[in-house]
């Protein structure tokens, strides 16, 4: 017996308009922003030297397209140890402040507090201490990505139902054990929703390093740009950032899909009528 035509096809519509609607709304905006931003040049006239038009820096990005790609390698170095140094240090300090209360009572406030100053008045600091190399901007993407792995992956580790928790010490479970096989897998969409905010926020710590003192990178050709007003040159470079953000933030989630394909935010709900 066959299963009913009715049922399959219309899944298969669902299914087949998710797909263009995930691509037709972004490229729809995307459109309606760019048509917006060339309506206001005209109408306003506003100089290139203000303003440029869109096609002036898309021109831009494709004229001196060698030189973004260049000067985007720096930055995606420092936006990667950044990243990936805060992942470590943040899981790492997730772990102890769940494990251990000592731990948590003594560093949780600090953390907190670390966050009420802008990470940006430490870069003259860091710049001091350990130079206008690599090492400086790392440390400034890292100071900006940990604190949302941590926050998140924390709360993840603390949300086990108490039923679970209970019935692992029934078992004779070590501590390990639980957080191994219950409090890290029940945490993992928590981790990855730190992780990808994260990742956008070292991107941003690489940029601001790179304002206050550097000789290559994104955030150096920002400042150049500006200080030529070469306007068109800056939204490149913004839009290179932008797509160098949005690439991250896609690999983390490809990442997040792949690992826990299980979770609910990671299932396509499908209503076939």
């Amino acid at each position: 017996m066959t299963e009913p035509p009715t049922t399959t096809s219309g899944y298969k519509r669902a299914v087949r308009r998710q797909r263009i609607e995930a691509i037709a709304y972004p490229a729809g905006a995307l459109l309606v922003c760019l048509g917006l931003w060339q309506l206001v040049i005209i109408v306003f006239h506003i100089q290139p030297y203000l303003l440029p038009t869109p096609a002036a820096v898309f021109s831009t990005i494709i004229g001196q397209w060698g030189y973004l790609i260049s000067e985007s390698v720096p930055t995606i170095i420092e936006v990667l140890l950044g990243f990936a140094i805060a992942t470590i240090v943040g899981v790492a300090i997730a772990v102890a402040i769940v494990t251990w209360r000592p731990f948590e009572k003594a560093m949780y406030p600090l953390l907190v507090a670390s966050q009420e100053v802008p990470q940006i008045a430490f870069a003259p600091l860091l710049l001091v201490w350990f130079g206008f190399g690599l090492t400086s901007k790392v440390i400034i993407a890292f100071l900006i990505a940990f604190f949302p792995i941590v926050v998140n992956t924390a709360a993840g580790m603390r949300s086990v139902p108490t039923e679970m928790l209970d019935l692992a010490l029934s078992t004779r479970a070590h501590g390990f054990t639980i957080l191994r096989k219950i409090r890290f897998p029940f945490a993992l969409p928590n981790i990855f929703t730190g992780l990808k905010i994260g990742v956008t926020f070292a991107v941003i710590g690489a940029v601001v390093g790179e304002f206050v003192g550097s000789g290559n990178g994104l955030g150096y050709v920002l400042m150049q740009a500006n200080g030529r007003l070469d306007t068109a040159l800056l939204f490149a470079a913004i839009i290179v950032l932008i797509v160098m953000g949005l690439v991250l933030f896609l690999a983390v989630s490809l990442l997040e899909r792949l690992l826990i394909p299980w979770h609910v935010s990671q299932r396509n709900v499908v209503t076939a009528g």
